[in-house]
């Protein structure tokens, strides 16, 4: 008898209206005129895997990008007929404000998408146009409202720190603005300017000047209070949410539970391999129209027995409660406090990590540092 296997999935939809100055994702602006063509290779993409896995299990689906709300969403709503909803715990789609219309979020609640994530960066509209986004606050709010009138409970907001020319106060503006709105979910990323990108070229020419390390974590602790106290539980490295709110897809992730990508670039983790889909347009499309589906696949990395251990406790120690020391047991048959004596007593000396009876997790050091922290666990 086959396995029942649980997949989360993944889909890229890799269009956007203007690629916004700090990304370094596989997305493209004005290439409107592929779309039709990609949405049908992605459909047949998915469908040759629902057929040839018929009885696996799918409790989340995510759409990112990219941005997804930038397409016609007749094309969500195909993808999202493709699937059996009867185990669909979560179905997230990612929008940009001033791309998601009255119409198109009623589609996606149709559709059986029950997560918005809406990305806003900040509530200053001088500091949006500086990293690119299409959209100001206005749009954001009227976003905000517009899936809320479409019955959306469950809603994300996205923000950024360590932006050009930004402040702590800028960032208390933000928070107030977003709180009063009293969304479910918010994550708070720190800017990581990516070699290649726009905002790359600006720093190298003194265009702009980002805040300097200190302020930038200054900021994240600044985030981080005001959060809790907010009633947001702080429950991974960059995300915060309402009780029961969690994203299940993205914690499912850190748990190192197996997902598909598909599309684009997209990335999957099956069978203790790492592989993703061809970053390659042209070559995608023409492989799924001729059901060659496995020329897209580039193996990334396949993983032993150890560094399934090493990869659990470097997942494990983005979220905020850590590795549990029992479920690492139950999963592998070890004790992690043994297989990495060496690496959790340096990092337990350095105040980076704190060992309790059933935990490993971060210290508030550690989490300034976490980058040290995961080094640790790769080779």
């Amino acid at each position: 008898m086959e396995k029942v296997k649980k997949l989360g999935i993944y889909i890229h939809i890799p269009f956007c209206k203007q690629k916004c100055y700090y990304c370094d994702f596989i997305s493209f602006a004005n290439k409107e005129n592929i779309e039709e063509k990609y949405f049908e290779a992605l459909i047949k993409e998915i469908e040759n895997f629902l057929k040839t896995n018929s009885t696996t299990k799918i409790p989340t689906i995510y759409i990112g990008g990219g941005t997804p709300s930038f397409v016609d969403s007749k094309y969500i709503k195909k993808i999202m007929c493709l699937f059996n909803k009867e185990n669909l715990v979560e179905a997230t789609i990612e929008v940009n404000p001033g791309t998601a219309t009255k119409e198109k979020l009623e589609d996606y609640k149709e559709a059986g998408i029950n997560r918005i994530s809406i990305g806003l960066q900040s509530t200053q509209n001088n500091l949006l146009k500086q990293i690119g986004r299409i959209h100001n606050y206005e749009q954001f709010l009227n976003t905000y409202k517009l899936a809320k009138k479409a019955r959306f409970e469950n809603i994300n907001v996205d923000l950024m720190i360590g932006l050009p020319n930004q402040s702590i106060s800028d960032i208390k503006k933000s928070l107030e603005e977003v709180t009063n709105l009293n969304p479910n979910h918010i994550s708070v990323y720190s800017l990581i300017v990516e070699e290649e990108t726009k905002i790359a070229k600006m720093l190298e020419n003194g265009e702009i000047k980002l805040p300097d390390e200190d302020v930038e974590r200054q900021m994240y602790w600044y985030v981080k209070n005001y959060l809790e106290l907010h009633g947001y539980n702080h429950y991974e490295i960059s995300n915060f949410a309402k009780k029961g709110y969690e994203s299940n897809h993205n914690l499912d992730c850190w748990e190192q539970k197996e997902y598909i990508g598909f599309g684009l670039a997209s990335h999957s983790y099956i069978d203790k391999t790492r592989f993703s889909n061809t970053y390659n347009l042209d070559l995608y499309i023409k492989n799924c129209m001729e059901n060659n589906f496995n020329k897209n696949k580039i193996i990334q990395e396949k993983q032993n027995d150890f560094s399934v251990m090493q990869e659990y406790m470097l997942l494990g120690l983005r979220k905020i409660e850590g590795v549990s020391i029992q479920s690492f047991k139950n999963k592998f048959g070890e004790n992690p406090i043994f297989i990495f004596k060496q690496e959790l007593n340096k990092l337990v000396d350095e105040n980076l990590i704190q060992v309790s009876s059933d935990k490993i997790q971060l210290t508030n050091k550690g989490l300034d540092l976490a980058n040290l922290v995961w080094e640790e666990f790769v080779d």
